[in-house]
């Protein structure tokens, strides 16, 4: 195929914001997990699809299959659909303490 570019698990963004390698970010319609650390305007590797350790909301609990949405405001994932961006869903439940800030997403990479 003369039109085909790359296989697109992995995509090079502009960061638009600081990420470190591991952090989640959205440009556009684009959700994806940052492969090194950018500052605000730099390109970083991005990851689109896999399976991946996120921060989110304490407060929430989560079991296997629920949908799992990104709030760009507060750069972590929530269960909570209002003004957010559906990243993926959950691959194991998670309880709903305060120190449950870490949820395990499949990245659905659609937007």
């Amino acid at each position: 195929m003369k039109n085909y570019v790359q296989p697109g698990n992995t995509i090079t963004l502009t960061a638009p914001y600081t990420v470190a390698s591991g952090d989640g970010l959205l440009v556009g319609s684009i959700f994806g997990i940052a492969a090194g650390a950018a500052t605000l305007g730099e390109p970083v590797e991005t990851a689109l699809v896999g399976v991946f350790d996120i921060t989110k909301i304490g407060s929430q609990a989560w079991t296997v299959g629920t949908k799992v949405y990104w709030d760009d405001t507060n750069k972590r994932c929530t269960t909570v659909a209002t003004d957010n961006t559906l990243i993926g869903v959950a691959t194991e439940a998670v309880a709903s303490g305060a120190g449950d800030t870490i949820g395990r997403v499949r990245l659905n990479a659609a937007f």
